[in-house]
């Protein structure tokens, strides 16, 4: 009865957004500051990437678009906020893979993934590493699955919680080497590096974003980049397949929504200032030093990131509940 409710409301609010506006509104939108809710904590990958596109498209919108860290259940609750804010395009949702693969981790998710959000557009696809403490014994990928295998019970693998992308990419390394070893999460990637770069724990998988410069400056291992192809930031890092993993691939998507029922007009003019903002040559430089790139235009497009959305919530689902990880 309150899923038919909430539909109800959600499809009532849609329709008398709609009517309500005029060209005037979406002549004049934005009129005051824009909030970007990113569903982790301040100073992760997710962060970084969206404090970038938000400067560009404040540029563009002539708009403060102000970024806000709702952190929490592998960034449902900050997901949940935009899902039920008003449809006026003044909340924004700037989300990774966890949008899609939260579809099936969580049992009781407060809003659906497919139907109550309205896409935007893709931001970028960030490469993903396999990193260790600075003085963990394995020297290369092969020696690190040997290890694992041989240390699983004493192993220490950082996330940053269930759901979040370093979650993921372990459950898939896991899988692939067919080791289950300790897992310890965090709250958001940020604490889990720290306290990998301290040596408290012994190996995790995280986005380049978040482990270039840690690469760089010698502060931590690397074994791999999870791309096809090697990444230009770190041309010396092999890829998995590589590195001996051949079927172990997977890249961190970003994309842009908001609350379902916001005016087609308003969705077209956002759109419009994610495709400038990633023409933009300092977000193109930064991601560039991060390891990654932005988005094609054509694909920084809501109808490109709605089709993007529905395929990967079938590809992860299937691997989800065959490793029967599951959150309330």
């Amino acid at each position: 009865m309150k899923t038919i409710i909430r539909t109800i409301l959600i499809a009532f609010t849609a329709m008398f957004a709609s009517l309500s506006v005029s060209p005037t509104f979406a002549a004049d939108y934005p009129a005051k500051p824009v909030t970007m809710v990113v569903p982790y904590a301040a100073g992760g990958p997710t962060d970084t990437v969206a404090r970038l596109i938000a400067q560009a498209m404040s540029n563009d919108l002539k708009q403060q678009v102000l970024v806000e860290n709702v952190g929490g259940a592998g960034g449902t609750i900050g997901a949940s906020k935009v899902a039920h804010a008003a449809p006026d395009g003044y909340t924004l949702l700037l989300h990774h893979i966890g949008q899609a693969t939260s579809a099936t981790l969580y049992r009781k998710l407060p809003y659906s993934v497919l139907d109550d959000f309205a896409p935007i557009g893709l931001v970028t696809d960030v490469p993903m590493t396999i990193v260790a403490r600075k003085d963990f014994p394995p020297k290369d990928m092969k020696e690190l699955i040997a290890y694992v295998k041989a240390n699983k019970d004493k192993v220490t693998y950082a996330n940053a919680g269930i759901g979040a992308a370093s979650h993921l990419c372990g459950m898939l390394f896991m899988s692939a080497i067919q080791t289950q070893v300790t897992t310890v999460p965090y709250k958001g990637t940020g604490p889990a590096m720290n306290d990998l770069l301290g040596g408290q724990v012994d190996f995790m998988c995280d986005q380049t974003t978040n482990t270039t410069s840690q690469i760089k400056g010698g502060k931590i291992k690397v074994y791999a980049v999870t791309t096809k192809t090697r990444v230009a930031s770190l041309p010396d890092v092999p890829t998995t397949a590589e590195a001996g993993l051949p079927a172990f691939e997977v890249g961190v998507w970003h994309g842009l929504y908001a609350p379902k029922g916001t005016p087609k007009p308003v969705i077209d003019r956002l759109s419009k200032s994610l495709q400038a903002a990633l023409r933009d040559g300092n977000v193109k430089q930064r991601f560039a030093d991060l390891g990654t790139e932005p988005e094609p235009q054509n694909r920084a497009t809501p109808e490109a990131l709605r089709a993007h959305l529905k395929a990967e919530v079938e590809k992860w689902a299937p691997v989800i509940k065959a490793a029967g990880v599951y959150a309330d």
